[in-house]
């Protein structure tokens, strides 16, 4: 598996136009994948999973997770500000044991369902706002997933949750596509090799073509690095 690193030109008019469209985002991720013929199982085929990292007044950056090597030439030249960095996982994945602690990034879609408003039988998702509840929603992950989330010194969990900025479709009709991630941030403890290395591949959650659902794993703090 491979993981790159973008540095993005945030003033670019390329990322410009990606922003404001989350389908033109992931045109641009699944250019650098040899094309398939037409599937749904594009992105999952190649194994791709990506997210954006924009701390206020720092360096957007973009992670792409893949199975196939990617080929990032076709990307407008305007886009990045430094050539793609591009690592094998596989000592990420190596380093998977049983009661393994590992500090995490994830940014995920949390959901739930609920009745329509028209008294129908029909259901629809909505997002998770509150923090107690997001974090509540990962936890559930980790018991389906392979992972615990550890107590903090403070006796709750040692997870934060942060609202990252809405996701918008606009070129679907007639329903334009509206995703509200949730970025975490924290520690975890696998329990589960098998079923955590497949939710690190496979990724977590809804949204996943769309920036949602890529773990990113790193020792504890005070730790040597990965």
């Amino acid at each position: 598996m491979f993981l790159t690193k973008l540095t993005v030109n945030h003033r670019s008019a390329a990322f410009l136009r990606d922003v404001a469209d989350v389908h033109d985002m992931h045109r641009t991720v699944m250019s650098a994948y040899p094309e398939l013929p037409p599937t749904t199982t594009y992105r999952r085929t190649h194994g791709v999973l990506w997210r954006i990292d924009a701390p206020p007044g720092g360096q957007v950056v973009q992670y792409i997770q893949s199975h196939t090597a990617p080929d990032w030439s076709r990307l407008p030249d305007d886009l990045l500000l430094k050539p793609p960095e591009v690592r094998s996982l596989q000592p990420v994945l190596d380093a998977i044991q049983p009661g393994r602690r590992f500090a995490f990034r994830l940014t995920a879609n949390p959901t739930r369902c609920i009745r329509a408003d028209d008294d129908s039988a029909r259901r629809k998702r909505v997002p998770l706002r509150r923090p107690a509840e997001q974090i509540e929603w990962l936890i559930g992950k980790g018991e389906q997933h392979g992972f615990v989330i550890p107590a903090s010194r403070q006796g709750t969990p040692d997870v934060a949750t942060s609202p990252s900025p809405k996701l918008v479709g606009k070129r679907r009709e007639p329903r334009h596509i509206t995703i509200d991630p949730v970025r975490y941030d924290g520690h975890l403890v696998i329990t589960d090799p098998a079923a955590f290395t497949s939710s690190l591949i496979n990724g977590i959650g809804r949204a996943k073509s769309y920036g949602c659902g890529l773990f990113s794993l790193a020792p504890p703090r005070g730790t040597p690095s990965l």
